[in-house]
């Protein structure tokens, strides 16, 4: 049996590794999420996209780990999960950033307004 981060993606252009996990038991997929959420954190590495596609297809399962990021530092890896991910979640589970939206958007700091943040924010928050 494979370990754990055997099955995480190895470099930036590990399209291989992407594509065995989306074919994996959705339940083996689940320990992986937190890590796979890294790989979102620069779009234009070449196998974000994928690493995206198979992330919105556990809308629910990942809303802890973005709000994770979100409560995190890294202002410019807050820009790709609002710009790629949060916005494409179901109405039902982009309410749940509510809160951080509306505070980014109302009062963000000087490093949101940098990576503007609060713009989309905005965005999202007239969708909900």
């Amino acid at each position: 049996m494979e370990s754990f981060e055997e099955l995480l993606p190895r470099h930036k252009h590990d399209h291989d590794r992407v594509e065995m996990i989306k074919k994996m038991d959705r339940d083996k997929i689940l320990p992986l999420l937190p890590n796979l959420l890294e790989w979102i954190q620069d779009m234009n590495w070449p196998v974000a996209p994928s690493v995206l596609e198979l992330l919105l297809t556990f809308p629910e399962e990942i809303v802890p780990y973005v709000q994770d990021v979100l409560s995190s530092d890294d202002d410019n890896w807050k820009w790709f999960i609002l710009h790629f991910l949060v916005i494409e979640l179901p109405v039902k589970l982009r309410v749940q950033f509510r809160e951080y939206l509306t505070r980014v958007a109302e009062t963000p700091t000087h490093n949101e307004l940098a990576e503007e943040l609060d713009d989309i924010a905005k965005e999202i928050l007239e969708t909900i």
